[in-house]
């Protein structure tokens, strides 16, 4: 439940950012401070590893408010999904920790957005997430790119996906929806 609180509070304050500095730029990085809570260890004292991934969609959030993205989301009846994400650990988040996430769309391919996140501690990088997302329709399916770029700009400065990302989101990558996927461990 507490993500719940933190989401609203990351959204509002990213909406008075916005009131108060102007939006982002679309590959802009933008940063959100937290503090390690007791709900977010594990039974080591330490954040639990799948609570980076959690509290980097606070990142995101912001992101797409100070962005206008989400506007422009709301407005098409679109919403993102994650589709593949990584985590590198690097030190521990521990007990009343402050850290910030930093987050930052790092490119696209003909069907996915990505981003990448980054927790840091005074500076100091402790995690990186690689995030892999599409935008869809509520109705359903895919918005291709031209029509999201349409409705959102595309930035002109957006950098080249590297090529271990791509390596990573062609090998991670399960069939498609309508396409059978049995579990075969062979």
């Amino acid at each position: 439940m507490n993500l719940i609180w933190r989401t609203l509070l990351t959204m509002l304050r990213a909406r008075l950012r916005v009131r108060r500095d102007g939006r982002l730029a679309p590959t802009a990085v933008s940063r959100v401070r937290l503090t390690t809570l007791p709900t977010d260890l594990d039974i080591l004292r330490h954040m639990n590893n799948g609570r980076y991934l959690s509290l980097v969609d606070l990142g995101r959030w912001d992101l797409l408010v100070r962005t206008g993205v989400l506007g422009a989301m709301r407005a098409q009846g679109w919403h993102a999904v994650v589709s593949s994400e990584t985590v590198t650990f690097r030190k521990s988040l521990t007990l009343w920790q402050r850290f910030d996430v930093e987050s930052r769309l790092i490119g696209h391919d003909d069907k996915a957005v990505y981003l990448e996140h980054r927790i840091l501690v005074a500076g100091d990088m402790y995690a990186r997430i690689i995030v892999r997302a599409r935008f869809v329709r509520r109705s359903g399916g895919t918005v291709p790119h031209d029509e999201l770029f349409a409705a959102l700009g595309r930035p002109d400065e957006l950098p080249e996906i590297a090529d271990w990302v791509e390596d990573w989101a062609r090998a991670s990558a399960l069939p498609p929806r309508r396409v059978p996927a049995p579990s075969d461990w062979d």
